[in-house]
């Protein structure tokens, strides 16, 4: 579904090093596979794109429930939690046809109010994700939309409205579930947030707004075979071993660039895909992104220019799903008549391959992914080939891959400013 073309970074190091050093990440990959690799107990998210048809079912009759009964829905979530649901319902506007909302992601009280009052008169469901139920943001998100939703309908009729993605078993969400009758769903105990996309964590709000979420499904299942072969020809354990390579030469920073806006959301996921999985022990490359043509007339001259510090990821597709062609016009003011005829998608291309000639000739190492089309198998087969692809990078980096220590920081400190009972 997708390819892979490394040679304008590969420039940059000893390729036969790097082809002596593919053993490496084929030994990564295995030792992910057979679940000995740091962070081992949280390694279920290779399992998910097997994820049996029943499942799928149940989660598309509770989306066919939600969209009958209601006029848009709201997801409340941080991170990983709510990132691989928003990426791939932006991704696919044109599947995306039903409105899904999001909430939780930060504590704005001015975002909340305009989120409030965007609710007013209509009908809306919640769809809460949370391992524990008590994570700041969302847990305080999601009290005050239950409370506005419970005053609306009741409580017995408000429950209905909402949708519960929580531990199987154990925290608070799952216990609120349980006691107030929510559908409900498991986020799986071996699985991260980051690496939860193809869990119902993200399939549910997927379904309500309409993706088919079946077809990109059975795509991941096909790149999770092919992407988590230990094996030297694998383009995500190549990937993987190049940008480690960089790195101890000097790279610091990875910056993933799309020329479609509607992958914007997707490299943000994929910035905390990234970042939370390698940023450890003083490790890891920075994960940044541009959308582009709009962020060359913002980066584009740092990108060309300013340290050479940089790896360029591009992300393009090589097809649009919809076309528009560039009129002609007498006067031709603008002196454009030369496009004229031409497609946008013609000319996006065209800026994509100048951008990508220029940053090359000056010296900024760059790869080139490619997807056939911003489509729902594509999107699948994307999600995958990071995952494996990051998770192989950090452990040739020597770090767990499914941890975050570092995170806890900033909630110690805020819970003591708050007052929190026993944080002192």
């Amino acid at each position: 579904m997708l390819t892979v073309d490394i040679t304008g970074a590969l420039r940059f190091i000893d390729a036969g090093a790097f082809e002596k050093k593919m053993h490496l990440a084929c030994d990564a990959a295995e030792s992910l596979l057979e679940r000995r690799c740091p962070g081992k107990d949280m390694t279920g998210w290779i399992s998910l794109p097997q994820t049996d048809a029943r499942e799928l079912e149940t989660i598309g009759d509770a989306a066919k429930r939600i969209q009958d009964e209601n006029d848009c829905m709201v997801v409340i979530g941080i991170g990983g939690s709510y990132l691989g649901a928003k990426a791939v319902i932006e991704a696919l506007p044109g599947e995306a046809s039903f409105p899904v909302i999001f909430a939780g992601q930060n504590i704005s009280p001015e975002y909340h109010d305009r989120l409030i009052g965007s609710l007013d008169g209509k009908r809306y469901a919640l769809c809460v994700i949370s391992k524990s139920g008590t994570t700041t943001e969302p847990a305080i998100a999601f009290r005050l939309l239950r409370s506005m939703l419970y005053e609306k309908l009741g409580r017995e009729t408000a429950a209905r409205h909402i949708i519960a993605i929580t531990d199987p078993k154990a925290g608070a969400l799952r216990r609120m579930a349980a006691e107030n009758g929510f559908t409900s769903f498991t986020i799986p105990p071996d699985v991260g947030g980051r690496f939860s996309v193809l869990s119902p964590v993200g399939l549910v709000p997927c379904a309500v707004a309409g993706v088919p979420i079946a077809g990109m499904m059975e795509a991941a299942g096909l790149a999770m075979d092919e992407y988590s072969s230990p094996d030297g020809g694998n383009e995500a354990l190549r990937y993987a071993l190049l940008r480690n390579m960089l790195q101890n030469k000097g790279t610091r920073i990875e910056v993933l660039s799309t020329f479609h806006p509607e992958l914007a959301m997707f490299c943000e996921w994929w910035k905390q895909l990234a970042g939370e999985s390698e940023g450890k022990s003083g490790k890891g490359l920075f994960p940044a992104s541009t959308v582009m043509t709009t962020d060359l007339h913002s980066l584009g001259q740092y990108l060309q220019e300013g340290p050479r510090d940089i790896l360029e990821t591009f992300l393009v597709a090589a097809s649009p799903r919809t076309d528009i062609t560039i009129p002609s016009d007498e006067a031709d003011l603008d002196n454009l008549n030369y496009i004229a005829g031409k497609t946008l998608s013609k000319v996006n291309r065209m800026a994509f391959e100048g951008t990508i000639s220029a940053h090359s000739s000056g010296d900024l190492p760059v790869i080139r992914i490619e997807i056939p089309s911003v489509a729902p198998g594509a999107v699948g087969s994307l999600i995958v080939f990071f995952e494996i692809a990051v998770a192989v990078s950090a452990i040739l980096m020597g770090v767990n891959p499914f941890d975050q220590p570092g995170v806890e920081e900033y909630k110690t400190r805020m819970f003591k400013l708050l007052g929190k009972p026993g944080k002192r």
